[in-house]
């Protein structure tokens, strides 16, 4: 009977030893999945950021596009985290940060990638990927110029660094913009504010609308119908006038600095065509190339396609 008691005491302290380590492991996973939505004091303004993965693991930095903010990143951060250091914050105007008006702040993409330059600082990250989409684009791309030795790689959706890829019949309003800065010209702009052109982003050029959750504009459109904000959009349409004459800069980055690069682009985008993407093939030689069907905001309808190819991307390149 003694033996017994041992016996079972020995065995119900394994059990709960192995219910304890799984628990643990559980808790570790949960912890590197977690996401944590944080704010930073930049030069005066809240810059809000979510933030997942452990400090120690190789960084990737989500710059988002527009009319959104890091929401469109909700899921891929998640789904990143268990590896990577996963850190995407929203630029002033935009999401949760903080939202001065075009008398307050100025609203250029110079200005924006100066905040988040000092943003990565602020947060300390020193080495890193980047998403490039759309808006953050030129953000990410000022970004790696100026600081080349920072960047481990970079992952491009729908993010423009070519002609190519701005010379349809989307742009010519926004053109003409940048040509002559009226009220009358930006007044022609406010109908890509409307809840039916936010709409019409994330749903154009999918496979199937019913898989796009109404949550996307849902989030996005209450925050352009935010007094002032509206004017913040349309200096940032001016201010993209500023990118094209860049090109030539950031192609030059490309050529001498080879960063390896995984395009993940929506063919079907009418504001980003792949048009645009295969011009990156020009300059780089260490590319991996993928046009996915679906259309702008190409996480919306291929997210697993996009975290699977980031993490197959990221684990051959970081690993090196």
């Amino acid at each position: 009977m003694t033996i017994f008691k041992t016996k079972l005491s020995a065995l119900a302290l394994a059990v709960l030893f192995s219910i304890g380590s799984f628990a643990h492991a559980e808790n570790t996973q949960h912890s590197n999945h977690q996401v944590h939505y944080r704010t930073v004091k930049i030069d005066g303004l809240d810059i809000f950021y979510r933030e997942a993965g452990r400090k120690d693991a190789p960084t990737v930095l989500l710059l988002h596009g527009f009319p959104t903010s890091s929401h469109m990143f909700r899921n891929l951060i998640p789904a990143l985290a268990d590896k990577y250091h996963v850190v995407a914050p929203d630029y002033p105007g935009f999401g949760y940060s903080s939202m001065p008006t075009v008398d307050e702040f100025e609203y250029t993409f110079e200005n924006l990638a100066n905040v988040v330059d000092k943003f990565t600082e602020k947060v300390g990250l020193t080495k890193y990927s980047i998403y490039l989409m759309d808006y953050g684009a030129p953000v990410g791309f000022r970004l790696a110029v100026k600081h080349p030795e920072r960047v481990e790689t970079l992952i491009v959706q729908n993010g423009n660094a070519y002609a190519e890829g701005i010379d349809n019949e989307f742009w010519k309003p926004i053109k003409s913009y940048w040509k002559k800065r009226t009220k009358e010209q930006g007044d022609k702009l406010r109908s890509l504010l409307t809840l039916d052109a936010t709409k019409w982003q994330y749903t154009y050029g999918v496979r199937n609308v019913e898989t796009i959750s109404p949550d996307t504009w849902g989030h996005v459109q209450p925050l352009l119908d935010r007094p002032g904000n509206q004017e913040i959009q349309l200096a940032l349409f001016h201010s993209y006038g500023s990118n094209p004459p860049l090109y030539s800069n950031w192609q030059a980055y490309l050529r001498k600095h080879q960063p390896p690069t995984l395009i993940v682009w929506g063919k079907n985008d009418a504001i980003f065509p792949a048009a645009g993407a295969y011009p990156y093939k020009r300059d780089l030689k260490n590319l991996e190339f993928h046009l996915l069907d679906t259309g702008h905001f190409a996480l919306e309808e291929d997210g697993t396609k996009i975290s699977v190819l980031i993490r197959n991307f990221l684990g051959k390149q970081l690993t090196k």
